[in-house]
């Protein structure tokens, strides 16, 4: 097993009668990317300062490479790198400023490769006011990843990028988890969450509900696969038929989707009745179910608002 480089027990905190986190627990391994998620209010963010050293925690131990983030904030300066949701840095700096900035900081020389890489190599002159929100998140990454910190936490990183400025960064963070940096990513975003996470904690009112892989956890809902059929006649639009082992029937658009607990004999049927029907097939499409879907599952039940 990878070594733990990360260690949160029991992590307790909350802001007068209101609860941050209650009884936190996770572990984040070298070269390991773990997905915190979970609805506004959740935890996230409070999770992620008490980390950074930024917040008390009321109880519980945290340790970063062997350091306490609480009594030692001044130990994790080289050790983590931070990508905030807001940025601190003076409207007036540009962004080779803020890079030679940071990086004298970390006692490293500047990263300049990575303001080219993460597409603001165009941007060198504007002042930071001046630059859009997708460029200030390109450059608070960039400062974030420039002293090559083992350890990563990412806020919503890609809140506000575009599609290609989301595949550089996904890119980086494939690269960063290969050659063995540990990435805590908080996000929304599902999709990015499944494809990029080796693991996932889902936090609801403060409590962590769900871990482990995303396939781990899709295969623990529900379980039933997603079965999408579209016709050149629409006959399954219009019918009330039974097929085997559905358990759920819908129509969005020009697709009639079924939720199978069996997809293997439920597509058999499917295609044999559009047969018998006269119709014609123009699309089937068989998707197990997504960690957005499984997410859902879990904080509806939890009755997130």
């Amino acid at each position: 097993m990878k070594e733990a480089v990360v260690s949160v027990r029991d992590l307790s905190k909350s802001y007068g009668s209101v609860v941050g986190v209650s009884g936190v627990s996770f572990e984040l391994h070298r070269g390991e990317i773990m997905g915190l998620l979970g609805p506004n209010g959740a935890g996230k963010t409070t999770t992620l300062e008490c980390l950074e050293g930024i917040r008390q925690p009321d109880n519980g131990t945290m340790r970063i490479l062997g350091i306490n983030p609480t009594r030692e904030s001044h130990k994790l300066r080289n050790v983590i790198g931070v990508q905030l949701q807001t940025s601190g840095l003076p409207p007036t700096m540009t962004a080779p400023e803020a890079m030679r900035f940071f990086c004298a900081y970390h006692g490293v020389a500047p990263r300049y490769d990575l303001l080219e890489r993460l597409g603001l190599d165009e941007k060198l002159k504007a002042q930071y006011r001046e630059l859009s929100t997708g460029q200030q998140r390109r450059l608070a990454l960039a400062l974030a990843v420039a002293h090559q910190p083992p350890i990563l936490i990412l806020d919503e990183p890609t809140a506000g990028l575009d599609v290609g400025s989301r595949s550089v960064l996904h890119e980086l963070m494939a690269e960063m988890r290969d050659a063995g940096t540990a990435i805590l990513l908080a996000t929304h975003d599902m999709a990015e969450a499944e494809k990029m996470a080796d693991r996932v904690a889902i936090l609801l009112r403060g409590r962590i509900v769900a871990s482990g892989t995303p396939r781990e956890l899709t295969a623990t809902g529900s379980g039933l696969t997603k079965v999408s059929v579209a016709t050149e006649q629409s006959v399954l639009q219009n019918s009330d038929h039974s097929f085997l082992a559905v358990h759920q029937r819908l129509v969005k658009d020009d697709y009639t989707i079924y939720y199978s607990a069996d997809p293997g004999p439920t597509v058999a049927a499917l295609l044999d009745y559009v047969k018998a029907q006269g119709d014609k097939l123009i699309d089937l499409r068989v998707e197990r179910p997504s960690l957005e879907e499984r997410f859902l599952e879990i904080t509806n039940a939890g009755g997130a608002r």
